[in-house]
């Protein structure tokens, strides 16, 4: 069977995210799987870089248009934003962007989109540094974010939603997580250079690397044997921030895909168990083949955190790490399609449900337990707004200060904001159980 063109490839990867049918983590790697390996690294580039830019050539696209898509063509929608993030944000030289681009209509079976994709792109290729000029204007086509995102941002962090959107749209680094069981950081940065890998310290994570330039795993020294793992700097500040010591039972709640589970058991070897709980079994495969190339062993359970009843076995955990379910605002560099998938009401049942976990877990917890909570999100709503909310209701809980400089100090945790070369955006908050519930707060899933 003849590969496919890369360009296709990544449409179709990129039309189902338009759609609305799946995120790029999903569609990407059946449509990888049918280009030549060669090919594969610029089909992913296409699809993340679309995604990326999405908000400013959808604009761009609009000014260049009669009139919108139908539903229906989302597959030409996506082939003509590949089209375009080809011509401005690539190397690529235009009469081969253009040819190849217009040449994949031929699969699509909608000949009528050859002339117009052809037509479009080559006024773009005239055109479209002077008419995205004029849209400078709106900061949607500014900052590429959807219009909900790029004003929530601004209201939330007004001195900083411009550097947040910058540091979205780009690349973002390499970093690594040291496994402390085996040899320490300095050991590693030596290793590092000798194989001629360029390396950094991280400034907050003590087991944290960042790389100069991105590198196939593989090209790490000791990746096969455990001695390193990738975990972005945000993420592995947790462990730290958890107070691990001997003998305790730690949750690790919503693992997947079991970067922090591994960095607990690394920080602790003494731990008497670390329960991993996520909601989908097959996402704790993924968990379970980290645990076994770090040679590390955790309790796998897949199960709804909050239907407490099902999967937990009435023994109190001494430390709780509830990294809920988010709208994953911080990582959008990571996942650029974020800004496609997500909308504004999302935000407000995702505030909910991280409250019913907070409501449901800490009834596991030990009186003079803590539970850390922590998101990948950069909006209040989901963060600060949700533990002050669990703390007016939950008069055993208690705030406790986050060691170290890291990120901005709010009312209730800490903000990490996405930075330019350094950690993703994440948020944490730290909770003490001074006292047993009182039975105000709601536990389990509720019955339907």
């Amino acid at each position: 069977m003849m590969a496919m063109n890369p360009r296709l490839a990544a449409a179709r990867a990129l039309a189902t995210v338009l759609a609305g049918k799946a995120s790029l983590g999903s569609s990407l790697p059946d449509m990888l799987a049918k280009v030549e390996a060669r090919d594969r690294g610029l089909t992913q580039e296409l699809a993340f870089g679309a995604a990326r830019w999405q908000p400013r050539l959808a604009g761009l696209a609009a000014r260049l248009l009669q009139k919108p898509f139908k539903a229906a063509d989302r597959d030409v929608e996506a082939l003509l934003l590949i089209g375009l993030y080809q011509l401005f944000y690539t190397r690529i030289p235009p009469h081969a962007a253009i040819g190849e681009t217009v040449g994949c209509v031929d699969k699509l079976k909608k000949p009528w989109a050859k002339g117009l994709l052809n037509a479009v792109l080559r006024r773009a290729q005239r055109e479209g540094e002077a008419l995205l000029a004029e849209l400078e204007h709106d900061p949607v086509i500014r900052v590429a974010h959807p219009r909900w995102l790029q004003k929530s941002l601004k209201a939330h962090w007004p001195e900083h939603w411009e550097a947040i959107c910058a540091a979205n749209n780009v690349h973002p680094p390499m970093m690594l997580r040291v496994n402390r069981r085996q040899l320490d950081r300095d050991a590693y940065l030596d290793e590092l250079r000798a194989a001629g890998i360029e390396a950094f310290a991280c400034p907050f994570s003590e087991d944290g690397i960042r790389l100069a330039a991105p590198c196939d795993v593989q090209q790490l020294p000791g990746f096969a044997e455990g001695r390193v793992s990738v975990q972005d700097e945000a993420a592995q500040l947790a462990a730290s921030l958890l107070e691990l010591k001997p003998g305790q039972r730690v949750l690790d709640a919503c693992c997947a895909p079991g970067g922090k589970t591994c960095h607990i058991l690394e920080h602790e070897p003494g731990l008497a168990e670390v329960v991993a709980l996520d909601l989908e079994p097959k996402r704790l495969q993924r968990v379970q083949e980290n645990l076994e190339r770090l040679r590390l062993e955790a309790t796998l359970t897949a199960a709804d955190a909050r239907d407490t009843e099902r999967w937990w076995d009435g023994k109190p955990f001494q430390r709780i790490l509830l990294d809920a379910p988010c709208s994953a605002t911080g990582v959008i560099r990571r996942h650029p399609d974020i800004k496609l998938a997500r909308q504004a009401e999302d935000i407000a049942p995702l505030a909910t449900l991280q409250g019913e976990m907070l409501d449901a877990l800490w009834p596991t917890l030990e009186v003079g337990g803590v539970l850390l909570y922590a998101t990948c999100s950069v909006l209040p709503t989901e963060n600060r707004e949700v533990i002050e909310a669990f703390l007016a209701r939950m008069p055993g809980a208690r705030e406790l200060d986050l060691a170290g400089d890291f990120g901005l100090k709010q009312r209730h945790g800490r903000q990490l904001l996405p930075q330019e070369g350094g950690h993703d955006g994440f948020y944490y908050a730290k909770l003490i159980k001074v006292a047993a519930e009182s039975g105000t707060a709601k536990t389990g899933v509720p019955k339907t």
